[in-house]
Order: structure tokens, then C-alpha cells, then sequence
């Protein structure tokens, strides 16, 4: 099983759950109809990684806020990215079909450890640098559904289990990225810098 690390621990997560479609500006960038209720889809085990690989000039990056699950509550939190075949998901969405080929492939869910959220939650934030240059930022207030209505959403139809991991969702300026390229991935609670995480992009060959 893969694991992420939380206090100095290693965990093995049962799924992760990944919220779509939470940031309008990200919605409107990618010629989406704004949801009339939550997007949810999951990623598994398998899909959790620590190294963020290369796949094809079609896949793409999305940097996200992300809490760790323990007790049935928000307990910690990390940096995420959620790695997406843009290519194959355009196929699927266009036939009405489901996105796991697109979305839960192995090493597509890239974690950053995650630390204790002993922090207001209204006051998160999140920046990701590629090449030193800043290309997402968001906020607690612009997501359109706050953490505790993402808890409650997901718990009305499923369980999670201690140590899942919710993704909640990326804002605008996702896009494309290449091999050697520099991810920077930040949480802040307002100024305060909580967690900073970097990966240099590989080849799967590596």
C-alpha cells in the first residue's frame, strides 16, 4: 500500500476523494458549466506518489489544498497535485463516460507530507511556482464549497476512513508541464508559510 507522511508517521491511505469543479475562475478557463451539486471522483491507493513523473505533453498539472481524514474529521493538511490526461478526459466527457482513465492512473496523485491543522481553516491559502513563477494561487473563500460542506457531502453517501485524503479542488491556471521542470507548492494560513513542498518533474524511466 502507498503511504503519506503525517507526524513523522507513515500512513497508508484507503482512497483519496477528489473534489471537482470548486473554483469558478477554474470552471470558466476550461469552458465548464458551473456544477449543480458537488463533483466527486476518487483516486486509489495506486495512484498516490512522492515523485511527480512526466507522462506526455497532453497531461496536466493541478495544484490543490488537501486534508488528511482521521476520526471522520479534517485533522491534517498538504499540498496535492492532481494529474490529469487532458487529452483523454476531453474523449470521455464528450461520450458521457466515467474519468478514471483520465484521472486515477498510477502516480497521479502527488502528495506533499502533510502537517497538523491546528490553524483557523478560513484563513488557508495555496500558491504553486513552476520555473519560479507563480501560476495558481487560492484562497478559503473563493472555493465554492468550504472544507466542512465537503466533509458532510462525501460522508452522506460514503465512508472515510482514517487516513483518506480529500483534494479540494484547483484553481485557475492549470496547464501543461515538461520534463526538468521545478514545482514549487505552498499552504499558508494567511502570511504564515505552514508547508512548502518541491519536486523536480522525471521520467518514468528514471
Amino acid at each position: 500500500m502507498k503511504t503519506i507522511q503525517y507526524k513523522n508517521q507513515y500512513l497508508e491511505v484507503s482512497k483519496v476523494v477528489c473534489i471537482g469543479r470548486n473554483y469558478v475562475a477554474h470552471i470558466e478557463e476550461l469552458g465548464n458549466e458551473i456544477p449543480s451539486s458537488m463533483v466527486v471522483f476518487n483516486k486509489p491507493n495506486s495512484a498516490i506518489s512522492d515523485t511527480l513523473y512526466y507522462f506526455s505533453e497532453h497531461c496536466r498539472y493541478e495544484g490543490e489544498i488537501c486534508f488528511l481524514i482521521r476520526d471522520a474529521k479534517i485533522d491534517g493538511i498538504g499540498f496535492g497535485l492532481d494529474l490529469t490526461h487532458a487529452d483523454i478526459q476531453n474523449h470521455l466527457k464528450s461520450k458521457s463516460l466515467p474519468w478514471e482513465r483520465a484521472k486515477a492512473f498510477d502516480h497521479s496523485a502527488v502528495l506533499s507530507e502533510f502537517i497538523n491543522l491546528d490553524v483557523d481553516i478560513s484563513t488557508l491559502k495555496m500558491k504553486l511556482y513552476i520555473n519560479n513563477k507563480l501560476v495558481q494561487f487560492a484562497t478559503y473563500d473563493l472555493m465554492m464549497y468550504k472544507p466542512d460542506t465537503m466533509l458532510s457531502e462525501i460522508q452522506s453517501f460514503m465512508t472515510l476512513d482514517d487516513n483518506d485524503i480529500i483534494m479540494s479542488g484547483t484553481p485557475k491556471g492549470v496547464g501543461n508541464y515538461s520534463l526538468g521542470d521545478k514545482f514549487v507548492g505552498q499552504i499558508f494560513s494567511g502570511e504564515l508559510l505552514l508547508l512548502e513542498k518541491e519536486w523536480i518533474v522525471k521520467s518514468l524511466k528514471d
